[in-house]
């Protein structure tokens, strides 16, 4: 079989730049950076920004067998609306709260966070306004920006789209993890207010909003006190400062993280078998996003799976510090409310009642 002959033209000083990657450019956001995550440093930080691997040094001689807690997330297509929107300023909040809310639901401190930060070819202003979000979740988690890493690679992305990923390590004394295993019938469940949609279901929102509905992202539609574009860019809140007090003082029996999956798919996870967690809700007001979805049509059985309904996190405790527990987060800025009881019966998790209006 003849090969075909093939002319090859040879051009002369082909440049990284000329690919997409401006090189120098990386080079002076990354070393911006450094005082950044400065503002995040705990003591046991070794050394700073810049090298192969950041270095931090655990100090857990209070623990009898400390078990390091990992967890890593992404913030999915809520970066589409940030993109949208021009604004990138709260999105690396979000990007650490879905990652430092996983850790402590196991009773872990948060210790230290790295970011992936991906895009076509790198947009200083809108990489620094995405990092210094970081920044601000990793300070109200207290939790150090520890490194991360930052990819141009042109063609992979559209021009001004980015994408992110997360990962946070935390540490917990083994006789003090919570894995569900000291739920019980008789056991109150506690809901701490979510700040709104969180990260979650960004693809069912985008849908019925600007396909199905036609809004424009800066409306302020009937029933809503704000514009969309705010409602959907409200960060995630990060619940560290509500919890740890609280494990410190009392007892607690599990916690869950209302993510994906929604309420009742999220509690599931934690309750043990033979039991089941039955809640009410009337006993908590969801926030007015949520009723405006119901209003554009959205069933109830997708809102249950989908959303947090105005509850990001649950807290399971003995029905005796129900009262002090609850107390004690709101105290914190967090509102808290008795969602509902475990119970003995088939593993599940019942939501009854109607929404508190």
């Amino acid at each position: 079989m003849k090969e075909e002959s093939r002319t090859v033209v040879t051009e002369k000083n082909l440049r990284y730049r000329d690919a997409g990657v401006d090189v120098e450019a990386g080079d002076r956001f990354a070393a911006g950076l450094g005082n950044l995550a400065a503002g995040t440093k705990r003591p046991e930080v070794l050394g700073g920004i810049g090298g192969f691997a950041g270095l931090f040094a655990l100090n857990t001689q209070a623990m009898s067998e400390p078990v390091l807690v990992s967890g890593t997330d992404g913030v999915g297509t809520k970066l589409l609306v940030a993109q949208q929107a021009g604004r990138h300023t709260t999105i690396g909040v979000d990007l650490v709260a879905m990652c430092v809310n996983d850790v402590l639901t196991v009773g872990a401190e948060p210790l230290f966070f790295l970011d992936y930060l991906a895009t076509g070819a790198l947009d200083p202003q809108s990489g620094n306004e995405v990092v210094a979000g970081i920044v601000e979740g990793c300070k109200q988690a207290g939790c150090a920006l520890l490194g991360g890493e930052t990819a141009e690679m042109p063609g992979m992305y559209a021009p001004g789209h980015y994408d992110l990923a997360g990962f946070s390590v935390g540490v917990v004394d083994r006789p003090n993890i919570l894995d569900g295993s000291r739920i019980q019938a008789g056991d109150v469940v506690l809901g701490i207010a979510s700040s709104g949609i969180h990260s979650n279901g960004y693809s069912l929102v985008r849908h019925v909003l600007f396909q199905a509905n036609n809004f424009d992202l800066f409306d302020t539609p009937k029933g809503l006190e704000r514009p969309l574009v705010d409602e959907l860019l409200t960060p995630t809140q990060i619940y560290v400062n509500a919890i740890l007090p609280v494990l410190k003082t009392h007892e607690i029996h599990g916690m869950a993280h209302i993510t994906g999956g929604g309420i009742a798919g999220n509690i599931r996870r934690v309750i043990p078998e033979g039991l089941r967690a039955v809640l009410d809700r009337s006993c908590w007001q969801e926030p007015a996003i949520f009723r405006f979805f119901r209003s554009l049509g959205v069933p109830p059985e997708e809102m249950d799976l989908t959303f947090n309904l105005g509850l990001g996190m649950a807290v399971i405790c003995p029905e005796s510090d129900a009262n002090a527990v609850r107390n004690q987060v709101a105290s914190l800025g967090y509102p808290c409310h008795q969602i509902g009881v475990v119970e003995a019966g088939t593993h599940d998790v019942i939501l009854r009642g109607v929404p508190s209006a």
